[in-house]
């Protein structure tokens, strides 16, 4: 029998963005809008489409190959969605064939005098060494950090 093993982890992910709350929350609910804020150029496409049903039990999916070259996968489910103030998700995680992660995500997005405070929290469940909460949160400040980008250069043009 093949050991596994499990390591939980909670982390707090905070932006403030110079935009307002429905330019914040639209840029979560439009699927090609969050395609170019997400995307990390060290991380290649395998062809695997990517898919967002934005509605209360809807479905986000894509995939790609990690920098070695591995395959990995996102598969997504939204339970609660407030426009212009929360987003409630779960999604799973998976190195090729193997379920490496499984997160709960609540995004609460609050007005501010000068724009959006943004609070990105995650629960997370790190399965078998595959994945590690510390990788993750990582992974998630970069990909707030584009849709920092992203939002500039839509009030800029």
């Amino acid at each position: 029998m093949t050991e596994s093993s499990v390591k939980h982890g909670t982390f707090v992910v905070e932006r403030h963005y110079p935009a307002p709350p429905a330019a914040v929350f639209e840029a979560w609910a439009d699927g090609d809008a969050k395609e170019i804020w997400m995307d990390d150029p060290d991380y290649k496409s395998d062809g695997t489409p990517y898919s967002q049903d934005f509605r209360v039990g809807g479905h986000e999916r894509f995939g790609g190959l990690n920098p070695d070259g591995s395959h990995y996968r996102y598969e997504g489910r939204f339970y609660d969605i407030v426009p212009d103030q929360r987003i409630v998700y779960s999604y799973e995680m998976y190195e090729g064939q193997d379920r490496s992660s499984i997160s709960l995500t609540t995004v609460e997005i609050v007005p501010e005098s000068d724009g959006t405070r943004l609070t990105y929290t995650e629960h997370g469940a790190f399965l078998d060494d595959l994945d590690k909460p510390e990788g993750r949160e990582e992974g998630i400040a970069f990909i707030l950090d584009g849709l920092a980008k992203y939002l500039a250069a839509r009030s800029n043009g």
